[in-house]
């Protein structure tokens, strides 16, 4: 008989990959939630969104043996509460909202790695006087505790942005706080953390550097990373970051050094039966690493490219530990050396799509470099404005996957698909 895996929110790209997995003749996948309602959503309440999952899998015919979490916030929290309720190994809800809650997760990580947290406060946006909570000095970053990539996070210089950045927040953040506040509620709180709620916001010191991140597990207490992801300096200097690449090429020494913080941290807040991906920030010159931020889940954003490299996705390890088995993951069973998930930018400034690339453009692209895969997300017609999750330096147009020898033929492949994919996008004031 086959065993039964939901997945929240699946994607058909993503049941696609499914298939690259061991075994997958022996388990069938359903999707859990639909994208539009567990990602998409501009508005959603939490408790609803638990409801609805668990009414769907009380009237499945058939066994659970599996639910698998591939997204943030809400699916990260959902997938640990449904898990407990079907004995389906899993981290508990207060380990997974150590790393979720940005504000308690710095609070936790200056416990036992204080030495790559960076400088850090609360911030109430509805106090009287937020700038009075702040103990930096200009120039530093605010942003929600729980917020989707950079949405409503700003750099501020001097008190005229900040008072503006919060007056813009105090507008959007109630679109994930109040949910978020819902999820809190399966916790019990430390008190300065119940003050600290998901209308509030955390203030940080501005850090600089090339990305990368270690992807891996943790089952029955034992910690192992299956790859690091790097996440090199844009081609466009106007935007902070435009790819990533898999394997990393940073320093070995550095990538020990990301491996050893993020198993102190996950072993410290007691994280176990789960996987996770810890990005860092490694500034070269002055030889500096700082821990960004601890995801408690598979990265979907990684999976084509493991598939490249690897020959199997990163679903495998998550399949593995739901079903109470050791993770493990294929080495360089793929095609390509090196792969990249690149973005096709657009400068933030909102505007009409017009145009996109045609068939026959994108086809020419990836018979020209081959395991070019080409994925556009506008379509004409659309306002670049309504587009979800877009973070605050750019839109997003769509997605290139590029196979390439070594990370410097990723660069070269990347910048000339960008020249070679036309699109017209009329501006809107």
């Amino acid at each position: 008989m086959k065993r039964n895996i939901f997945v929240v929110a699946l994607e058909e790209q993503q049941r696609e990959e499914l298939e690259t997995l061991r075994h997958s003749e022996k388990f069938k996948v359903h999707s859990l939630l639909s994208v539009k309602t567990a990602v998409e959503s501009p508005s959603f309440s939490f408790d609803n969104l638990l409801n609805e999952a668990r009414s769907k899998l009380q009237a499945f015919d058939g066994t659970v043996d599996a639910i698998i979490a591939q997204w943030d916030f809400p699916t990260s929290l959902l997938v640990p509460i449904l898990c407990k309720e079907y004995d389906i190994p899993s981290p508990s809800v207060e380990s997974v909202l150590k790393c979720e809650h940005k504000y308690w997760s710095r609070l936790e990580q200056k416990k036992v790695i204080p030495e790559v947290v960076p400088e850090f406060c609360g911030v109430d946006p509805f106090a009287d006087d937020p700038l009075s909570q702040v103990t930096l000095d200009y120039p530093f970053w605010i942003k929600p505790i729980k917020a989707f990539s950079s949405h409503l996070g700003f750099k501020i210089e001097n008190e005229e942005q900040f008072r503006a950045a919060i007056e813009e927040i105090r507008q959007g953040i109630r679109q994930l706080g109040d949910p978020f506040n819902e999820a809190l509620r399966y916790a019990e709180l430390p008190p300065e953390i119940r003050q600290m709620d998901g209308n509030s916001c955390i203030a940080e010191q501005i850090i600089s550097g090339v990305q990368g991140a270690p992807e891996g597990t943790v089952y029955r207490g034992e910690f192992n990373v299956h790859g690091i992801i790097a996440q090199p300096n844009s081609v466009n200097k106007d935007i902070p970051y435009d790819r990533l690449e898999y394997p990393s090429n940073l320093p070995e020494r550095v990538h020990h050094q990301m491996i050893d913080v993020s198993r102190q941290f996950l072993e410290h807040i007691g994280y176990d039966n789960g996987c996770f991906n810890v990005e860092f920030m490694w500034d070269e010159e002055r030889d500096k690493l700082w821990l960004i931020e601890v995801n408690t889940r598979i990265s979907q954003s990684h999976s084509e490219i493991f598939i490249m490299v690897d020959g199997m996705s990163n679903h495998e390890v998550a399949v593995d530990i739901a079903f109470g088995e050791r993770p493990s993951l294929t080495n360089r069973q793929g095609e390509a050396v090196v792969a990249a998930k690149c973005y096709i930018p657009y400068e933030h400034r909102d505007g009409i799509v017009k145009r996109v690339p045609s068939e026959g453009e994108i086809k020419a692209l990836s018979e020209r470099f081959p395991g070019t895969k080409v994925r556009i997300d506008v379509e004409p017609g659309m306002r670049l404005s309504d587009l979800m999750h877009q973070d605050s330096f750019s839109y997003r147009l769509g997605t290139l996957y590029i196979a390439g020898d070594d990370h410097d033929q990723i660069e070269e492949r990347y910048r000339a698909c960008l020249e070679a994919l036309t699109f017209e996008i009329e501006p809107v004031e």
